[in-house]
């Protein structure tokens, strides 16, 4: 089974909206990072998406290096600057899709948003 991780900061306090395009620029990151034949098995399976939350950026990049040394597809976003936040600014994490098993040892104690 595979699954896609999308992870926001609880500290940015985005609006609904910021916070919602913000997952899809995870989502559709990491899902190009991915390998075709991964991509494929994940579709098939309904393309699970599990979105999380951490405390603030320290936590997240911790995260994030961590899946990069496992080597998951995975990216780091940052806000244009546009609308609510300095441009620069982290606000997720996309990792996956991914052997599921494999993500949870590294997201597994993370709750959801």
């Amino acid at each position: 089974m595979y699954k896609q991780i999308i992870i926001v900061r609880k500290d940015l306090k985005l609006s609904r909206g910021k916070l919602a395009v913000q997952v899809a620029h995870a989502s559709l990151e990491a899902f190009k990072k991915t390998k075709k034949i991964v991509r494929e098995k994940w579709a098939r399976e309904g393309a699970k998406k599990v979105v999380l939350k951490v405390n603030d950026l320290n936590q997240m990049l911790f995260i994030y290096r961590k899946a990069k040394d496992m080597d998951f597809p995975c990216a780091l976003i940052k806000d244009a600057g546009l609308t609510e936040l300095p441009p620069g600014t982290v606000t997720a994490v996309g990792i996956g899709p991914c052997n599921e098993k494999e993500i949870d040892k590294i997201t597994g104690n993370l709750k959801t948003l």
